[in-house]
């Protein structure tokens, strides 16, 4: 289980690497090729709407489909995308480019997340769900720490050459090692048939080696009790090896038929209709695409942003940048923590909400005059978000692993993610463009707001419906504790 939980963390790590790398050389590429904030923000743009809406397609896919291949298509057309956009580095193409390496990313998160929901247990699932949640985090790092090497050494391409190599080297890895690992089945099922397989092998051999030690206790008893005669003992002893063979075709017999019993098949899936039935929907989806508006929003503008408003230099300005992951990395460690003590999804993702919005407040007393204040503002709003991601995105589509239709839940909700994302981009820069940085700090801290109101109307919902622990009665027992 530790073997999938990593190769999942590599294709999520490497998925990061390849699709954010042109948001963060954006501000070197606008200057590169002399274009403004909003022709620049376009391919990112694109690719966010794509990304969206193939969330939706293929996590339909994903719970009909084989995943593993799925996945393998996912990391190499995202590398090939990469590949066009450095080789011809204008707009009319990498608009374009980006737009498909959208959709090629979104063959990646719906089948991931029905691989471990489906292939782990509750524990390794809960693990499985950091860890992933950590590896995006870590590319976000690695991009912000080499693209500043990159464009003082050889330029803002070598991120994309890198992406390149990664994605093609990842593709071929994720595809032999869960080839080995589910037996190169058709299906995932056939990882279920080869846990029975196990277990039958075993309970067999166990069985093989009792009736083999029971042949020879019975051998031994009958040739010590036997005392008058050589030849009646020797006969006795070959008249129980003949039983100890006819009782090893039996045993054989009874493996075979172990082997050929069908393994559990997957939960039926629930119908559309019922699929958010008792499930606090449309606050969970607002909310989500409010916390893309933030991730990504302030993630992608942050480097224009302390560029415009403090000078720093382009390599100076992504840089800092690097400190937005790596706070994520605490807050995703910190959030788990949360969620274990409250027991609710939606309540933990409220508070960071919450924690994110007087972020937000704060930062408009020193959006222009304190450039470190900024930068532990912004952190602390996208640190908040990451939280929310591993609460949203991760934590509550494998809820819905009983009704068959984790892939399709997980799209559902990544693509509102990228619903904002894709706002964000744009409105972002052009409200900067218009009105100044303030007006868009005061939308960071309304947004804030806002998710953390619609998340409070779904708490005690979202409370009834969960399931294992989180239960309804959990969460009235938390506040009668306080």
């Amino acid at each position: 289980m530790g073997t999938l939980c990593l190769l999942c963390c590599l294709v999520y790590f490497v998925s990061y690497l390849t699709r954010l790398n042109y948001a963060v050389c954006m501000v070197e590429i606008q200057a590169a090729l002399q274009i403004g904030k909003n022709l620049a923000g376009l391919p990112v743009t694109a690719s966010f709407l794509s990304y969206g809406m193939g969330q939706i397609i293929c996590g339909f896919l994903g719970d009909r489909h084989e995943p593993r291949k799925m996945i393998f298509t996912g990391l190499t057309g995202s590398a090939l995308c990469n590949l066009l956009a450095v080789l011809l580095p204008r707009m009319e193409v990498m608009i374009p480019a980006w737009f498909v390496n959208g959709f090629f990313q979104s063959m990646l998160w719906p089948p991931l997340v029905r691989i471990m929901a489906e292939s782990l247990d509750e524990d390794w699932y809960r693990k499985g769900c950091v860890w992933v949640s950590l590896s995006s985090s870590g590319a976000t790092v690695v991009l912000y720490l080499l693209t500043p090497l990159f464009i003082r050494i050889s330029g803002w391409k070598t991120a994309f050459y890198l992406a390149v190599a990664v994605g093609i080297a990842a593709a071929f890895v994720w595809i032999r090692n869960t080839g080995r690992m589910f037996g190169d089945r058709a299906s995932l099922e056939g990882k279920a048939d080869a846990k029975t397989d196990g277990v039958g092998n075993k309970a067999a051999d166990g069985d093989m080696a009792g009736v083999r030690g029971n042949a020879t206790v019975s051998a031994d008893d009958n040739v010590a009790v036997v005392g008058d005669s050589a030849v009646d003992a020797e006969a006795k002893v070959a008249g129980t090896e003949n039983r100890a063979a006819d009782a090893e075709d039996s045993v054989a017999e009874a493996k075979s038929a172990i082997l050929a019993a069908p393994a559990e098949p997957r939960p039926e899936r629930t119908k559309a209709g019922a699929l958010f039935a008792g499930v606090p929907i449309m606050a969970i989806l607002l909310s989500i695409i409010l916390h893309g508006t933030l991730k990504d929003g302030i993630t992608t503008w942050m480097p224009v942003y302390m560029t415009e408003m403090f000078g720093m230099s382009s390599s100076q300005s992504i840089l800092s940048t690097a400190v937005l992951p790596i706070c994520s990395v605490f807050s995703t460690l910190l959030s788990s923590a949360l969620l274990y003590r409250l027991k609710n999804e939606v309540l933990t993702a409220a508070l960071l909400f919450g924690t994110g919005a007087l972020a937000g407040i704060s930062m408009l007393a020193v959006y222009d005059s304190h450039p470190a204040a900024c930068v532990v503002m912004m952190m602390l709003i996208t640190g908040c978000m990451f939280g929310v991601n591993l609460m949203l995105i991760s934590r509550v589509p494998g809820h819905f692993a009983g009704r068959g239709n984790v892939s399709t839940v997980s799209g559902i909700l990544n693509a509102a993610t990228y619903v904002g994302s894709a706002l964000s981009t744009y409105v972002f820069g052009a409200v900067a463009e218009s009105s100044g940085w303030m007006t868009v700090v005061v939308l960071w801290g309304a947004a804030a707001l806002a998710g953390t109101l619609l998340l409070v109307t779904g708490i005690r919902k979202w409370a009834r419906f969960g399931s294992g622990e989180n239960k309804a009665d959990d969460f009235q027992e938390y506040f009668e504790e306080k």
